[in-house]
This record gives C-alpha cells, structure tokens and sequence, in this order.
C-alpha cells in the first residue's frame, strides 16, 4: 500500500467515461437492499420487494354504480318523461346491506350507491330519472315513475369487472403510488414487504469551509452542498445521515469514512476530487485504482500523516471544535485502515464535474462529486440518485430524457458533452427548454429554478437556439 500521493503524475493519469458507461459501471455494482415489513399507509413512493395479488374477485358482489332504484330494464324499454313506466316498490337497500327481494317483471327495489344488487335486477336507473308515485290506496306498497329507458346492465359494476383473484396488484421494481395503495388496502393488505430506504453519509470536504451559521472570513465560505446534497438524499427516497465538514486531512477523513461506511448504505463527499494539491478524496481514490490494478479488484485505503487548519464537524466524533493547525508533512508511511473496495470512475467526459467519481468500498457505492454547488448537483442526479435508486428496488432508475427544442443559444463550446441546468416548459404544444444564467460549476443562482439539464454535444461551437437537444428531466 503506498501514502497518498498528492505531487506525483498519478493525480493527472485519469482517464475519462462517457456518462452512460458511467451509470452502467454504477447500476451493475449495487443491488436492492434487504426487504423489511411496512404498515401500509406509509409505503407510498416505495418499492415493493416481492408481488401482490388480488385476495377476491373485485367487486366481489354485482353492486350499484349511483342512487336509483335497480329494475329489469325490459320493464322500462319503452319509458317516456310523458309515459313513465309505473314499478312497484318492494325494498330498498343501503350500502352494505344485502336484500331478500326477488326483482320480478313490474317491481323495483331502491337501492344506493355501493349497494348489492339484489336478485334478478339486471340494470339500476338513476333516481334523477324517476318521480315518486303516491301508493293506490292505504296499506298498499309505494310505486315508483321510471321515465328513461336503461339497457340491461347499465349502472351495475358486475363482480369481478376490475379484477379476478389472483391478478396482479403491485410487483418489485415499481415505485407505489397512492393508487396502489388504495388497492392493496382493498384486498387486505395491512402491511407491505417493501424494499429498505438506504442510509446515505453526507460530507463536506474542504478547509476553507465554514458551518452555515458561522459569519463569513476572509478567503472561507460556508458549508452549503451538505445540506443541498441532504435535502437531494431526501428527495431520492433515502435517509441523510449528515457527517458535517471534513478538513483537508487523508487520516481524519479516513477515519470518518471508516465509521461511515459501518453505518451507512452508501457515502456522498463533496469537494476534494480534482487534481489540486489538496483534492484528499482524489488521492484516496487513486490509492484504490493503484492497489486495484496491481492486486486483483479490491484495493484497500490507507493514510498518511496529516496537514489540517481551521473547523470540523465530525458525526462520527460528535465534536466540532477546531483541528489543531499542522505543518503539511506526508512522509509518514500509510497506515491500514479498514477500507477496501474497488474503484468504478474516476473521470467523466462531461461538463461540468469531469473529476466527480465513484467506488465501491466495503461492498458499499462512494460518490466522490465536485465542491463546486452546479457541478455537485448534476454529478448527484446523473449518478448518485439512479444508483439510490435502484438499492431501493427501482426497475427503472435512470432519469427520463425528453427531445426539446432550445429556446436559448449556448455560446460556450466545450471538450465533452456539457450539461446545463434549464427550465423545460409546453408552449403552443411545443416543448421548449431554455439555458439558464449562471450555469458555471461554481455558481448557484440557477439551481432553484432548473427543471431540467439539456444536453450539448462537445463540440467548438455550443448549440444554437431552435436546434433539437435531448433535455433530462429533473425531479
């Protein structure tokens, strides 16, 4: 195992994928997590771990559509507001009820909506369409004016129309929606096997920067993607666990790795993965691809001496004093930590977020994105929230792609495909989807209001307005 190595020519042997191979490499290397029982009322926007079936025929009884009065429809075929066909009532029948009355040629049985329908009715009116007759004489039975024809099975739900028992209600790898659980509550499902929400650490690498509450200093900034990348957690079905801030030390950010991983399900870092002389996340990840190609497909993570200035915000600690400041020293030799893993990515041929990476270490994805907010958010909806997804049991977890045509020009050429952040909208029956300012990796002006990031091919030139583009859609 060999120290981190922050000035060698290794930090620039980075050799880039395409985002499709990127995602790919991703989705192969996780799995769903284990299933875990749910009451029902909660399952909604999860995802079923095994199939549901219908426990009845549904309905399970022929019942009544609307208010009416159920009826033989030959007795009312020839029924005109000016010669309304005379029935004689025999019963009437609430939700829930079950009657004994026979419907016979002549009689009618006055029933509600959700009713059974009783024996030998094949047809119900609706009661806006009959007229209460008086009875003929005291004593005698209620009768009933029935002004409009109804053909023989009209307004009557027969048994089973939705669903025969056994049919398929819900089945793993699609997301529940409430009308899935209106169904599976109808069928008696109490509580559901659902697929385990993943726990995801969250950290923040990077000296210069600052707890949101702390006033600014010269040269420092505040932590703002831990709770950007949280509150995107969240949005992907997932459980944050926030790790806080991180300096810009390889043994307290091991450590802190170390302790995430034996919690967490997954591990999200911001900042640290350029090749800089302080990008500690991209030395860790080249230790990795180092101990990979010379040793077989797992690699293990070690540290070094450390050179940390300024605060920190440690989960795994439960402090967030101020590190001690230290003299930057790396000639200590490694120490083995227990990490071990593989290295996915380590570049992607795209704009912007080209160092964003990944690994899978103790089994577990690590999503090393950008420090830079624009460049953070699409590394996470391009890669991280499809690979959350898909632990949570998502059949289809990659983000959908719609053809748009460009309302606005993009001016800037760039190397690899570039990935702006852009509002989509419908106008005329057209979709249009237009570039929005401040789309730099380090600016987050127009993170608020992008719905969208539109695609432009590598190229010299950019895209001009009008031309057809390929827009994802944005939660």
């Amino acid at each position: 195992m060999t120290e981190l190595d922050f000035q060698g020519k290794t930090r620039f042997d980075r050799r880039a994928v395409r985002v499709d191979e990127a995602q790919r490499r991703l989705l192969e290397a996780v799995r769903p997590l284990a299933a875990e029982p749910v009451p029902l009322w909660r399952c909604v926007g999860r995802y079923p771990a095994e199939h549901s079936y219908a426990t009845a025929d549904w309905p399970p009884f022929a019942r009544s559509g609307l208010d009416g009065y159920a009826v033989q429809a030959a007795d009312i075929a020839q029924a005109t507001p000016e010669r309304p066909a005379l029935l004689r009532v025999i019963d009437t029948i609430a939700a829930g009820q079950v009657s004994t009355a026979i419907v016979e040629p002549g009689t009618a049985v006055r029933i509600m909506t959700g009713a059974a329908v009783p024996e030998g009715a094949d047809a119900v009116v609706m009661l806006e369409q009959t007229a209460n007759a008086p009875a003929a004489g005291p004593g005698e039975t209620a009768s009933v004016l029935v002004k409009q024809p109804v053909a023989s099975g009209r307004n009557i739900a027969s048994r089973g129309e939705e669903f025969s028992c056994g049919s398929g209600i819900a089945r793993p790898g699609e997301r529940l929606r409430p009308g899935h659980i209106a169904l599976l509550g109808t069928f008696g499902y109490a509580e559901l096997s659902v697929v385990r929400r993943p726990r995801v650490a969250i950290f923040a690498t990077g000296t210069e920067l600052l707890s949101i509450e702390a006033p600014l200093e010269p040269g420092r900034i505040r932590d703002s993607n831990s709770s950007m990348v949280a509150a995107l957690v969240k949005d992907a079905g997932c459980e944050p666990l926030p790790y806080g801030r991180l300096t810009d030390d390889p043994e307290m950010i091991v450590s802190a790795l170390t302790a995430a991983f034996r919690e967490a399900d997954a591990v999200v870092t911001t900042g640290g993965v350029s090749v800089g002389d302080y990008d500690i996340m991209a030395g860790l990840l080249r230790q990795l691809k180092t101990a990979s190609a010379s040793g077989g497909a797992a690699g293990e993570i070690g540290q070094g001496a450390t050179a940390a200035i300024g605060p920190v915000t440690d989960r795994a600690a439960g402090s967030g004093g101020t590190a001690p400041v230290k003299a930057a020293a790396y000639e200590e030799p490694p120490v083995a930590a227990d990490l071990s893993g593989s290295l996915l990515f380590d570049k992607v041929a795209m704009r912007p977020g080209s160092p964003t990476s990944a690994a899978l270490v103790n089994g577990k994805p690590l999503f090393a994105l950008s420090g830079n907010p624009g460049a953070c958010y699409v590394g996470f909806e391009l890669f991280a929230r499809p690979t959350l997804l898909r632990m949570q049991g998502c059949g289809d977890p990659l983000p959908r792609t719609v053809t748009a045509e460009l309302a606005g020009p993009v001016t800037k050429g760039s190397p690899h495909d570039r990935y702006v952040r852009a509002k989509l909208f419908e106008q005329g029956g057209r979709l249009y989807v237009d570039p929005l300012a401040f789309g730099q990796s380090s600016m987050m002006a127009s993170l608020p209001w992008a719905n969208a990031l539109v695609r432009i091919s590598a190229g010299r030139e950019g895209a001009e307005a009008g031309m057809a583009v390929q827009a994802i859609v944005l939660p």
